[in-house]
């Protein structure tokens, strides 16, 4: 990242590159105007301008390697023992739900359609992590009036999951369709085991309450607003997104590389897994070949395990 970052001569007093991070991550961290932070550092506000998107960039490029869906069966099985243990849901590789990130008005013919329901203009964000708030999936490039789950049935996970590419369920509101991998709340239950489901669902939908809380505690910007074009929103939310796993990663301000993100999530995974033994039979998703359709897989979860 230093070398993508660093000016080829030292002409006309450049910025060096540690100073372009910490101006980046001063816009970040504050979400202030960009004239504030150009007088904090002394420098010009144009000047600002140009270092945030040029950091963004690099920062948002790292998404590949630190934004990533459990691949292996381990780290699904792994995934899904915590979620079993945490909530008693089988089968369940991730949580989703969007979180809006609010944005200044586009001022163009279009700028309406990113006014939400809440009245204000923002970006719907999709959203997906594992137990421990690591963020395994970002999609930031819906407009904010856009439906969460028209975000999901566009999205390429969900493409994965349709193809059998990806194994398991994932756990989200009832804005969502309930289907074979994706796991909603019954609405109105009439009987005890469907109340003990929908509280076992809560629990594992908390995580990704929490991560959207902490992503934008730890990143002002996009809880007050970001105050550029859309073009440029864009990469800025899916940057922070790749901070915020590297900071879950190292815990830290100094970020690690790929093998210690790897260490982190094996020891961090392990960390919620129970100090005895357990059936991976049991954690997996159970066999819906009598119950075909698409709540089949939530009927016979709330059959079997409530």
């Amino acid at each position: 990242m230093k070398d993508r970052l660093e000016y080829d001569s030292d002409r006309n007093q450049c910025i060096t590159a540690r100073n372009q991070l910490l101006v980046t991550l001063r816009f970040y961290a504050t979400g202030s105007f960009q004239l504030v932070v150009a007088d904090t550092f002394h420098i010009d506000k144009s000047t600002v301008c140009r270092i945030v998107h040029r950091v963004t960039q690099v920062i948002a490029s790292l998404r590949p390697q630190y934004v990533k869906f459990p691949a292996s069966d381990q780290e699904r099985n792994d995934v899904m023992q915590a979620f079993f243990q945490t909530s008693g849901l089988p089968g369940i590789v991730g949580a989703v739900d969007c979180t809006h990130v609010a944005i200044q008005s586009p001022g163009c013919d279009s700028a309406e359609i990113y006014r939400n329901r809440k009245g204000h203009f923002s970006i719907n964000v999709q959203l997906v992590c594992d137990c421990s708030g690591f963020v395994t999936d970002v999609v930031s490039r819906w407009a904010g009036s856009v439906h969460d789950s028209t975000i999901f049935d566009n999205c390429h996970l969900r493409a994965r999951f349709e193809t059998g590419e990806l194994k398991g369920c994932l756990v989200g509101d009832s804005g969502y369709a309930c289907r074979p991998y994706l796991l909603t709340p019954v609405g109105n239950p009439t009987t005890p085991a469907e109340a003990a489901y929908n509280n076992a669902h809560a629990t594992a939908r908390n995580c990704i309450e929490r991560a959207n809380g902490i992503l934008k505690r730890r990143f002002p910007v996009l809880k007050y607003g970001i105050r550029l074009h859309v073009d440029n929103t864009l990469p800025v939310i899916v940057a922070a997104v790749v901070l915020h796993n590297i900071a879950l990663t190292v815990g830290d301000d100094e970020p690690g590389d790929d093998q210690q993100l790897a260490e982190y999530m094996a020891t961090r995974r392990q960390e919620l897994l129970a100090d005895d033994d357990y059936d991976e039979e049991e954690v997996q998703p159970p066999d819906v070949t009598n119950l075909p359709g698409a709540c089949g897989m939530r009927r016979v979860i709330i059959n079997n395990y409530f």
